[in-house]
């Protein structure tokens, strides 16, 4: 195996070429394409129709592959299929199962829906600059809807489960940083070998940043859209001088233009060898490819060397995501450079988008 040298006693494998392979983001949206079309077809039985407005009207989403465990229609083989196709573009394990799911567009359209009004069926879309989309009634006719207003006649919107996709996807990014030489998400440090701003913290514990309370900006996204899944890349140089990337999911962080006060632990200082990190965070928009995403940062990282000073590595992620990917896969959202562990206050990204109020906080070992 070659090897490229980093610094001395420092190496790593060099990372194989990338394969040709569809686009992530085409191959999800044709996947969601498909299932709309089957479900908008499948709606012309009735009592399959009325199983799932009453699913629709009883949770906010439906695991409508689970749902047509119970149809006759033969529209599960297509939904799994569907989902098969979706988890291999975005680079997820073969076991995470249904990533498929529907909801009710707005709540404005309860009252239509259970007035017994036939709704047309929408795959999600993910790009924030989208004017218009099309939804499929039960014939497959194509109709065209405007994406920054919610018509009145019911629509379900067929979109992929965020929050566990985005939750495997971290899994992956960790596993696959791992396995190109950048380290990530280490467990707990031993007690002893933690530091506390400007001093070396006490046995028994370890100090942290903490995310006392965050906001983005209201960007008025489509109403098919839904809600936002953000993630934060946290990156450093490691106790061994080595660049690191700790993934942080953000599950909370829903809505624009909503103050959330998580508590969250941001940065675990103990794995770091500088009092500075940098945060880039994103949005996981349904079309991500987690395996690509670690590959394209590890390449860019694994260049960079500690020359006994930080240097900011911000740059350097947002340069090694392909171009392509900035059509909202995956969002970039906001960067904060040079987060120090002293921190207290408020922080404004970068871009504008957001703002973190953080804190130092000592977790005390029991």
């Amino acid at each position: 195996m070659s090897l490229l040298a980093l610094s001395v006693g420092q190496t790593v494998a060099v990372l194989p070429a990338a394969a040709a392979v569809p686009a992530a983001a085409s191959t999800v949206a044709a996947a969601q394409d498909q299932a709309a079309r089957a479900i908008a077809r499948s709606l012309s039985d009735s009592a399959w129709r009325a199983r799932v407005q009453h699913a629709a009207l009883t949770t906010d989403e439906v695991s409508v592959t689970a749902l047509a465990d119970r149809a006759d229609n033969g529209l599960k083989s297509t939904l799994a299929t569907a989902d098969q196709r979706i988890a291999a573009a975005k680079g997820l394990d073969a076991g995470i199962g249904s990533l498929l799911r529907l909801r009710l567009g707005d709540h404005a359209m309860r009252g239509a829906l259970s007035a017994g009004t036939v709704p047309w069926v929408v795959p999600a879309t993910a790009d924030d600059h989208v004017t218009t989309i099309v939804a499929y009634d039960v014939r497959g006719r194509a109709h065209v809807l405007d994406a920054r207003h919610a018509p009145a006649r019911p629509v379900y919107v067929v979109d992929i489960d965020g929050s566990k996709a985005l939750a495997a996807g971290l899994g992956v990014l960790n596993r696959q940083l791992r396995h190109y030489g950048v380290d990530s998400a280490a467990p707990a440090p031993k007690v002893g070998t933690t530091r506390k701003p400007q001093a070396q913290a006490a046995a028994g514990g370890f100090w942290t940043t903490r995310i006392s309370a965050v906001e983005l900006s209201d960007d008025e996204e489509p109403w098919v859209k839904g809600d936002a899944e953000i993630y934060t890349l946290v990156t450093g140089f490691g106790q061994d001088g080595a660049v690191r990337v700790d993934p942080v999911d953000m599950p909370y962080l829903d809505n624009d233009g909503k103050v959330y006060r998580p508590g969250q632990i941001l940065v675990n200082w103990s794995n770091y060898k500088y009092n500075l990190a940098d945060a880039v965070m994103m949005e996981e928009d349904g079309s991500t490819n987690y395996r690509d995403l670690a590959k394209a940062i590890a390449t860019a990282l694994l260049t960079i060397t500690d020359q006994g000073a930080y240097i900011p590595l911000v740059n350097a992620i947002l340069d090694a995501i392909p171009n392509d990917w900035w059509t909202d896969d995956p969002d970039y959202v906001d960067s904060w450079y040079t987060l120090a562990s002293s921190d207290n206050g408020t922080r404004y990204g970068a871009r504008g988008n957001g703002w973190m109020t953080v804190e130092p906080y000592f977790v005390q070992q029991f």
